[in-house]
């Protein structure tokens, strides 16, 4: 276990990488970045009051490559979590919810993302190197700065 709430196994487990043969494993010199985000995740475990599921974690570049994520994605470097809550709410509502407390939360990243019919939070504890893309929401029509709400 990372932390109380996460362990390396469910931040590196991918469906997509058995599927396809995918070794996922994290390399050791990533471990503390992944510690940080589990850490960043208790802390947002706690606001919410709810069990949080992780779709994805750490990807190595096949796995990101399969699963169609950017080149520069924070996946990568163990730095990022997608996850919803269903026991709190549907993932705009825990989007708005974060949203204001990134720097309390120490978190680096928020983004709503709602593509090809499906919809998550994707939390990193990197800083974007422009600030305008620290709250932003993603769907298929494109990039929205701040959290724009999805049905």
């Amino acid at each position: 276990m990372l932390t109380k709430h996460f362990s390396l196994e469910e931040l590196t487990h991918s469906d997509t990488a058995s599927a396809r043969g995918i070794d996922n494993t994290l390399p050791s010199e990533l471990l503390p970045n992944m510690q940080g985000v589990a850490e960043m995740l208790e802390r947002i475990r706690a606001v919410l009051d709810a069990p949080i599921n992780i779709s994805s974690g750490y990807r190595c570049p096949a796995l990101n490559k399969a699963v169609g994520g950017a080149k520069t994605s924070d996946h990568l470097n163990a730095l990022a979590a997608d996850i919803t809550a269903p026991g709190f709410g549907t993932p705009t509502e825990v989007a708005r919810l974060l949203a204001p407390l990134v720097e309390t939360l120490g978190i680096g990243q928020i983004i709503l993302e709602g593509v090809r019919g499906k919809q998550w939070v994707h939390v990193s504890t990197k800083q974007p190197s422009n600030q305008i893309n620290r709250v932003i929401t993603i769907t298929d029509l494109g990039v929205m700065p701040g959290i724009v709400g999805l049905a």
